[in-house]
């Protein structure tokens, strides 16, 4: 049989799932707006190469490389759509892997299945369109994970895999917990010594490299001190997020998982099962685990596991397909004139004809005559006489294998269009935690050059870094040294006393600050930042106000030069 059909499906499994996510990453990419973690990249990735080395000393380091590959990107052209494209080709990339994937561990169809469900699911989409380095990293940990399976099922070199892990873990350090996936991979495997002995090499080289990252990055953890340690609520709205947040999409999806995870026991070698269930478990269950002591836990850095959950849903809806194609067959061959019943007329059935598995004859093999020496001789047996068979019978068709997966392929689409709004609504900038481009127009229409402006917290700098064009001939009153300059996000303010001098000849102040800033339970812990929220409030009174893309701006006025009150 000629292999090119065969390959043809295969190059399909691959390169359809891809077209398919980088249309849906670039639906929408001109959103507008960032957000502060997309303005944190696009910031520090237009600093020079030494600048950004500087930045990483004393934060985001964790961010390093990924800063460092879109500095040359940023270089092109500094806007949204080009910070946000290369997530859009990780994404691609990464769909295209997982059908890969299927396709290797099981056939053409579960490849595109289980690519196409990647790519629709929203979680995806989202971080799709994200300038952040969570997409490219899963294409990275997809790679490696059929780097794996080439390695364990041909008997590959390791030092692929183990360079593609290290370039992925390096990109974001968190990636690293997928080298326990693939352990657990290969222990449900029960892969021989030499197996384990090449990924224990690969994976070794993996943490040296990595290990000076954790070291350095350890020491940046207040960068993460945010976060909380995640509970029951957390994983279930991590499994809605893996599997489709849709009622309409989950439960389905989490039953043709359940169906594809229920394997007999006593099978060896990598199976998909094998691969994907510790890779959508093992990651997001050690990470929530470590979290309950030192949290550290966010969707987005298990985003690579995702993957676990479209693999085992298209194999699962591939054993249902099984079934039902079984079930249509032994409904056909009872059927009068079926191929498992021999026809009116004829002595054997066609298949049996054919000399098939069950053909019967008379005579099974050669004949034994008598023979002059010793033992017996073996004669040529006389040729059978098969009637020939009946063409004009009917004979029930097979379901065709491009039926069966253009039907797998409408389920998917099934449930794109069950999270169309989730997609659509994601594509809005009001839907994400805040939008710099907002607050840089409402700064652009309400201040004027010589205007102070103060930020509260300095971490609200982030939107005159991001957009400064509004900002240029505004004094910041509490800046020192510039954020590029000082080697840190968002500048080098005045201590208290120097702050206080600089706003004594004041007569009114914009400020720029976060709503949990206003609120009478925060009590910020640096000096400066006490310092401000001390003299705004006690020195100044509010005379306007606006909120804009979830940050506040207000303008305060000395409490001598407010006006005389109506009669």
């Amino acid at each position: 049989m000629s292999r090119s059909p065969e390959r043809r499906r295969e190059r399909l499994a691959v390169l359809v799932p891809a077209a398919v996510m980088a249309a849906i990453g670039l639906w929408g990419l001109d959103r507008g707006g960032m957000w502060r973690d997309e303005a944190v990249t696009f910031q520090v990735a237009r600093r020079s190469v030494p600048q950004i080395w500087h930045l990483l000393h004393s934060v985001d380091a964790v961010h390093g490389l990924y800063y460092l590959l879109m500095h040359p990107v940023l270089a092109v052209r500094p806007d949204e759509v080009l910070l946000r494209l290369p997530s859009v080709c990780g994404a691609a990339v990464a769909a295209g892997l997982v059908g890969a994937l299927g396709t290797r561990l099981c056939r053409p169809r579960v490849g595109l299945w289980a690519g196409l469900l990647y790519a629709v699911t929203p979680m995806v989409g989202h971080y799709a369109q994200e300038g952040r380095s969570y997409a490219m990293v899963a294409a990275g940990v997809m790679g490696a994970t059929l780097l794996l399976v080439r390695a364990v099922r041909d008997g590959g070199r390791w030092w692929p895999y183990g360079m593609l892990v290290a370039v992925t873990c390096v990109l974001h350090e968190f990636a690293v917990l997928v080298l326990l996936a693939h352990a657990c991979t290969l222990a449900l495997a029960r892969a021989p010594g030499k197996v384990w002995r090449g990924w224990a090499g690969a994976a070794g080289a993996v943490v040296v490299v990595l290990l000076p990252l954790v070291l350095v990055s350890h020491a940046q953890a207040r960068q993460v001190a945010w976060l909380t340690a995640p509970d029951a609520e957390t994983a279930g709205q991590l499994v809605e997020q893996f599997a489709g947040p849709s009622p309409g999409v989950l439960w389905p999806c989490l039953a043709l998982v359940a169906t594809a995870v229920w394997t007999p026991r006593g099978r060896r070698g990598v199976s998909l099962s094998a691969v994907a269930l510790p890779l959508v478990l093992v990651p997001p269950a050690v990470l929530m685990e470590v979290s309950q002591i030192h949290p550290l836990y966010d969707d987005r850095y298990v985003l690579y596991a995702l993957a676990g959950a479209p693999l085992l849903a298209a194999a699962g809806l591939d054993r249902v397909a099984g079934v039902l194609g079984r079930a249509a067959g032994a409904s056909a061959r009872l059927r009068p004139g079926g191929r498992g019943r021999p026809a009116p007329g004829t002595l054997l059935g066609a298949g049996t004809a054919a000399g098939g598995p069950g053909a019967r004859t008379p005579l099974t093999g050669p004949r034994a005559v008598p023979s002059s020496g010793d033992g017996v001789a073996l004669a040529e047996p006389p040729r059978a006489t098969v009637p020939p068979v009946r063409r004009d019978l009917p004979v029930p068709s097979r379901p065709g294998r491009h039926g069966v997966a253009l039907a797998g392929v409408l389920a998917v689409g099934g449930a794109f269009l069950g999270q169309l709004p989730l997609l659509r609504e994601d594509r809005d900038a009001a839907h994400r935690p805040d939008d710099l481009a907002v607050v840089s127009a409402t700064v652009a229409r309400e201040l004027r050059p010589g205007d102070a402006v103060l930020f509260l917290p300095s971490l609200e700098r982030r939107s005159a870094l991001t957009y400064p064009a509004p900002f240029r001939g505004v004094r910041d009153v509490a800046l020192e040294v510039p954020a590029a300059v000082d080697g840190t996000l968002y500048g080098r303010e005045v201590g208290p006393r120097e702050l206080r001098r600089r706003l004594a000849g004041l007569a009114s102040v914009w400020v720029v600050c976060a709503p949990f800033a206003l609120q009478p339970t925060w009590t910020p812990r640096n000096a400066t930042e006490r310092a401000k929220l001390a003299l705004v409030t006690r020195k100044f009174i509010a005379r306007k106000e606006y909120a804009r893309g979830g940050v506040i701006l207000r303008l305060y006025v000395r409490h001598e030069n407010r006006p005389p009150a109506r009669p």
